[in-house]
């Protein structure tokens, strides 16, 4: 019986980098994404692939897909966090509905599709896996990430090692996954000059590619990363050692 994986934010460019990996890896993928037309030109192009249009900012929405989910698949082993944005405002002038926003998209969104694949992973055999997309940015302060952005994906962080020691004896492995400089449509949010100083300032003198991240993801969620829980993986090509 395949695994089943749902990966959030599946249409964007780590999404669907993230999505090849782990057919290539012979799961059956729940995408899901607000972005109907490119989840269906995502359906048309893959095999063992499940189209989901859903609004995470909506909790209850949430529950609505999981439930179709275990209804249609009887539950799931595997779930990516990975839809998220980043907001540009900077301080002292973020909005309060700015603000809102950027904690539902990247942190209120993960919480509560963790809270349901919980409960959708019961019963299912071996190490089930979430592993959180995060970002640099909530560690490195030499980097251009407004504050908001900083604490939604520190929160993420603080959430994915309370649920790794919550549920270690459940055999659900948590993990995040918090890269630097990676090319993808956020890098559409930034000026030229931004852009060009934050790829310069890699060791390697450019950003890394969507491909590698998925990769991380792969191996987390393979049997190698059944021993891996609680942990937040840094890849930013060793930018930031001390």
């Amino acid at each position: 019986m395949k695994r089943i994986a749902v990966v959030t934010g599946a249409a964007g460019g780590m999404g669907r980098a993230i999505v090849d990996r782990l057919l290539e890896d012979g799961l059956h993928v729940v995408g899901v994404d607000l972005n109907a037309p490119a989840l269906l030109g995502m359906s048309a192009d893959l095999s063992d692939f499940t189209p989901e249009v859903c609004d995470l900012t909506d909790a209850e929405a949430i529950f609505d897909l999981f439930d179709r989910i275990t209804r249609r698949f009887g539950g799931v082993d595997v779930l990516v966090n990975n839809a998220g944005t980043c907001f540009m405002s900077d301080f002292p002038d973020i909005s309060a509905d700015e603000l809102d926003r950027q904690m539902a998209v990247n942190f209120s969104s993960a919480f509560h599709c963790c809270q349901q694949a919980v409960k959708a992973m019961a019963g299912r055999e071996g190490v089930r896996k979430i592993v959180n997309i995060s970002s640099n940015g909530a560690y490195n302060f030499d980097v251009f990430d407004p504050p908001h952005y900083r604490a939604s994906k520190a929160a993420m962080d603080t959430l994915t090692k309370d649920l790794a020691r919550r549920y270690a004896r459940d055999k659900i492995a948590c993990n995040s996954i918090a890269p630097a400089m990676t090319q993808t449509p956020l890098f559409n949010v930034l000026t030229a000059e931004v852009l060009e100083r934050a790829i310069s300032a890699m060791p390697h003198g450019h950003a890394m590619q969507p491909e590698q991240i998925a990769a991380w993801v792969g191996f987390l969620i393979s049997p190698a990363g059944d021993v891996s829980s609680g942990n937040v993986i840094i890849l930013n090509q060793g930018r930031d050692v001390r």
